[in-house]
């Protein structure tokens, strides 16, 4: 998994609308990208929609906002679309962000073992380097989990 110190790594892929996003141009600006298993379920909609409705704040305090996920693009249109989110929803189906980023692991649920996309939060400084992973992440406070860092 990426760790402090570590550079946001190069990555080019579709967000909501089927607009390419690429790393480099979110350069500048203080950067949290947030990794969430699946569009559209409960625990994930509570953590993106807690980010929304911080968002104002989080601004404020410089930071643009990336949400990553292996689901379709249409996945995410429908995702971001029903709860009108100020910022960006990838569609990372190739896992190729997910897999640079460290995040697809070994993930256990009512005893059964999978293969699946562990909740973490990234945060980068203007020069793209990660400064905070906030592996713990608790979706109805996850703003906040970003803000007292």
């Amino acid at each position: 998994m990426l760790k402090v110190g570590d550079k946001l790594p190069e990555f080019e892929e579709l967000n909501q609308d089927g607009e390419t996003v690429t790393s480099s141009k979110l350069i500048g600006k203080k950067l949290v990208v947030f990794f969430y298993p699946q569009a559209n379920t409960p625990t994930c909609t509570v953590e993106a929609c807690n980010l929304s409705d911080n968002y104002t704040k989080l601004k404020k305090a410089g930071f643009q906002l990336l949400g990553i996920s292996g689901d379709s693009v249409k996945k995410q249109k429908n995702f971001h679309s029903k709860f009108a989110f100020p910022y960006d929803l990838i569609a990372d189906e190739n896992r190729n962000i997910i897999e640079k980023f460290g995040v697809w692991q070994e993930k256990k649920t009512f005893g059964k073992t999978y293969m699946g996309i562990v909740r973490t939060t990234f945060i980068f400084d203007e020069n793209g380097i990660c400064t905070r992973v906030i592996e713990k992440v608790t979706s109805k406070t996850a703003a906040e989990q970003i803000l007292e860092g």
